[in-house]
């Protein structure tokens, strides 16, 4: 059984990887709400814990860094170290190899989850970060946007979302595989990313597709129990009850046909049991509780 936590963060804000014209926004680089920073903080042991922030998706990493230590700041959680880790040689580094052995927690920032992938795939660093993920309880892996979408083993790294709906246009490639079972989307009613989900879940019908909104996450613990945080939804698609698709036979870029996808959508006080496949009404006091079902 899994003993530590994933918290996947749909994201809310702007890393500077949007280009117009050649230029990078910069103007919106607030973090999600503090509710879910301080959730982050308190499953990691109270603000009094270690944690490491992981810069390597973001073009901007130096002012997304500080927007961290700001935000952690202000709900008084002051320990905190920024790993701006651009390439593979990076991650052999002695310091931070080390570091990522004693914190008690990592956040991944936003940005490219392709770059996350390309820089961490295989390597020592990410090997720690499993081991310590599957064996130690308390240790939180926590991601928002494109560090959320990088959690799992089948990741998307790019789809245009007016296109998901045509065969090909969802790219997707091996993530850092912290979950297994799990697609992860991110920005997901903002940005219209539902088609783009679901053309991941037909072509991936072991997976379940979670469709995270912006200032919304979930709580993974046991690598099973999926609870519900922020202020958004967390949309759900399961793939495991498809009935006919077409979508192995038809040509690139031609619409494709499914049928009996199953979707949920779920708010705060929410949950989902992956295995089980079953949506949960209530969660209690960190519990989970449902209809038929007893979660000890």
């Amino acid at each position: 059984m899994i003993k530590g936590k994933l918290i996947a963060i749909g994201g809310a804000e702007d890393k500077g990887t949007d280009l117009e014209l050649g230029q990078i926004h910069r103007n919106n680089l607030n973090f999600f709400e503090l509710g879910i920073l301080r959730r982050i903080v308190d499953e990691a042991g109270g603000t009094d814990c270690r944690i490491e922030v992981i810069t390597t998706a973001s073009t901007i990493p130096l002012e997304v860094g500080q927007n961290y230590l700001n935000a952690f700041g202000k709900i008084g959680c002051t320990n905190i170290g920024l790993m701006d880790i651009r390439n593979r040689k990076d991650t052999t580094d002695p310091g931070f190899l080390e570091r990522i052995k004693k914190c008690d927690a990592v956040m991944f920032s936003g940005g490219n989850q392709l770059r996350l992938s390309v820089t961490d795939g295989g390597t020592e660093f990410l090997s720690i970060l499993k081991k310590r993920y599957a064996e130690e309880e308390g240790f939180i892996i926590a991601g928002t946007s494109a560090g959320a979408m990088a959690m799992s083993h089948t990741m998307i790294y790019e789809g245009n979302a007016s296109k998901a709906h045509l065969k090909g246009e969802v790219k997707i490639t091996t993530g850092l595989g912290f979950i297994n079972s799990l697609i992860i989307d991110s920005h997901f009613e903002k940005r219209g990313r539902f088609g783009r989900l679901v053309q991941a879940v037909v072509c991936n019908p072991g997976s379940i597709g979670i469709g995270l909104g912006e200032d919304t996450g979930m709580i993974i613990t046991e690598g099973n129990k999926m609870e519900a945080i922020g202020s958004g939804s967390v949309t759900v698609v399961d793939g495991h009850d498809i009935g006919f698709t077409n979508i192995a036979d038809v040509p690139e870029g031609n619409p494709f046909c499914i049928e009996n996808i199953k979707v949920h959508i779920l708010e705060h006080g929410n949950a989902f049991l992956i295995n089980e496949k079953q949506f949960i009404a209530e969660v209690r006091e960190g519990a989970l509780y449902g209809k038929q079902v007893a979660v000890e």
